[in-house]
């Protein structure tokens, strides 16, 4: 742990716009930026976890496996473990970001979100794509379009995905601060050109792998397959193009503000207006990002009436054994507890017919 934070050495990053000021002018905003991140970092916890937890338990256990349910299985994984370590997240800006994890948690804290923004990406980008060339590709579509290769495609994204996110475990570091201790990405050299090169090398790569190709490859593919879908069937057009476009459109609220405020971050060092600017926007563009993993099972999977029926007879199935074994306890209990060799009661004039 250091004791004076370098501030040419750092970066800003999401979720440390308290960190490197205590003085008390403006604390009224910032307090309610904090409110408003701890609202949202809580709603995206309730609704990510149990809306991913409802698609891990149907496509994993529910349903016939097909390259469709792979896909969506690991996009809910990949949201849920996303989603699931917010509370780490809140209770950090609940104590005015005061990390009190240690070193080890604050880079595997920073790793494990990491890896599973990119794999969430990912899996979306997939989705896209395989819905496109199973539509418009029929012939290539049944020749390579099978689980095995899809089980391949999402184990290369899960290492791709954990490869990107190991500078977390390089850069990610505590110190004190003001009399806290903050998380952050330490990019600690003699050399300023080298923190810059790698500060600059970490944003582009994430910025690019994690938004512009993804956002790129899902826009043009939603696209086509909405004109393809309008040359096949005019009457299912009108719901596949809004579903298609709210994909689109969830998918560009909740990053390009994350990814805007990202690329600014480069300039940080040089600029203290830029810095008081990243201070009010980041919390905010932070909160979106991890809405998208609550955004996605209602997208995807939640808003398919084929999936509704699914759930409304699980939850049936569900309820009706939970009664049954219910009744089996209490009727066993009541057996139990009544006595074997009682003699039999003689009839009164009031049981006789």
């Amino acid at each position: 742990m250091m004791g004076d934070y370098d501030y040419e050495n750092s970066s800003y990053e999401y979720l440390e716009y308290g960190d490197f000021d205590d003085s008390k002018e403006g604390y009224t905003q910032k307090e309610v930026l904090h409110i408003i991140s701890v609202v949202v970092y809580s709603i995206s916890f309730v609704v990510g976890t149990l809306g991913n937890g409802i698609v891990i338990w149907l496509t994993g256990f529910r349903s016939k496996q097909t390259v469709s349910s792979v896909w969506l299985l690991n996009l809910a994984v990949a949201d849920f473990v996303f989603v699931v370590s917010l509370p780490i997240s809140i209770d950090y800006v609940l104590r005015d970001f005061h990390w009190k994890f240690g070193q080890v948690m604050c880079k595997l804290n920073s790793f494990i979100c990491t890896v599973n923004m990119y794999a969430s990406v990912l899996f979306l980008t997939a989705i896209s794509l395989d819905r496109y060339v199973s539509l418009v590709h029929l012939n290539w579509s049944q020749r390579y379009r099978t689980l095995r290769h899809a089980w391949f495609v999402c184990r290369l994204i899960w290492v791709i995905s954990g490869l990107l996110s190991c500078p977390a475990l390089i850069f990610r570091e505590t110190a004190q601060v003001h009399n806290k201790v903050v998380c952050f990405n330490n990019f600690h050299d003699e050399s300023g050109h080298v923190v810059a090169m790698r500060h600059f090398a970490l944003v582009i790569v994430r910025t690019t792998v994690g938004f512009l190709l993804p956002f790129c490859a899902i826009s043009i593919s939603g696209i086509l397959l909405a004109f393809k879908m309008r040359t096949l069937n005019s009457v299912r057009v009108s719901s596949f193009s809004r579903t298609v476009s709210a994909v689109i459109l969830a998918f560009f609220v909740c990053w390009v503000p994350f990814h805007t405020f990202s690329v600014m971050e480069l300039s940080m060092h040089h600029s203290l207006y830029l810095f008081h600017v990243l201070r009010i926007g980041f919390p905010l563009a932070s909160s979106l990002a991890f809405l998208n993993g609550c955004v996605n099972p209602i997208l995807y999977v939640l808003l398919s009436k084929k999936v509704r029926t699914m759930l409304k007879q699980s939850c049936l199935v569900f309820s009706k054994r939970s009664l049954q074994e219910l009744s089996q306890s209490v009727s066993g209990t009541e057996s139990v507890s009544m006595p074997t060799n009682c003699p039999a009661e003689e009839p009164t004039a009031s049981s006789i017919v």
